[in-house]
């Protein structure tokens, strides 16, 4: 299903995958970063978003463990690997909360981050840390609550209002989404590009 996002029928080039969550890209151009857990469907939203297959949907969520670079115009996507995967050994679990943790830390390119949070669930133990540690960097965030079909229309708005509390945001930096039905679909491409041009923001 086609949603209109703006990001739609831009140009996109997979760059690479690179183990070091601070390689240098060239030239240089803002930068979004998609964090999210396992599960969470990252991949299902990217692809709605761009309407394409941009990153791959896979049934075993967690398995990538590379920062992956997608180039646009006037910008770069970080999609980082999902975080907090049960079904991989306590190293692989490990490696992927380095690679995270450092981008986080460490990167001093980042413009912005699309951070995905299931609606349906509280957040995680590392939600919460992660919470914390972009705040420490005061990295612009914007949450996209993911699977919002799931559920009732009355129950929407409360739970954005709760989960906005928990991770200590303010509500308007919080976006209810859904692929399935399309919800938040455009605002997301806006705000995405909106990262590249802030002055034409609204």
């Amino acid at each position: 299903m086609r949603y209109n996002s703006p990001l739609a029928d831009l140009p996109v080039e997979f760059v690479g995958s690179f183990p070091d969550p601070t390689h240098r890209l060239t030239p240089v151009l803002p930068e979004v970063v998609t964090l999210g857990r396992s599960n969470v469907g990252k991949s299902s939203l990217l692809n709605a978003i761009f309407d394409r297959p941009l990153a791959k949907v896979s049934g075993s969520p967690g398995r990538t463990a590379l920062l992956n670079v997608f180039r646009l115009p006037t910008l770069y996507l970080l999609d980082l690997p999902g975080y907090g995967y049960a079904k991989v050994s306590h190293s692989e679990r490990a490696r992927y909360g380095r690679l995270v943790k450092t981008l986080i830390e460490q990167r001093t390119t980042i413009t912005g981050v699309l951070w995905l949070l299931d609606i349906r669930h509280e957040p995680s133990v590392d939600d919460l840390a992660y919470a914390q540690q972009m705040e420490k960097r005061q990295l612009p965030i914007l949450v996209a609550l993911t699977k919002a079909d799931k559920l009732p229309h009355g129950q929407r708005l409360s739970r954005l209002e709760t989960i906005a509390r928990q991770v200590g945001l303010p509500e308007d930096q919080v976006q209810l989404t859904s692929c399935l039905s399309g919800l938040g679909i455009v605002e997301l491409g806006e705000s995405i590009l909106a990262v590249a041009n802030p002055s034409e923001a609204t």
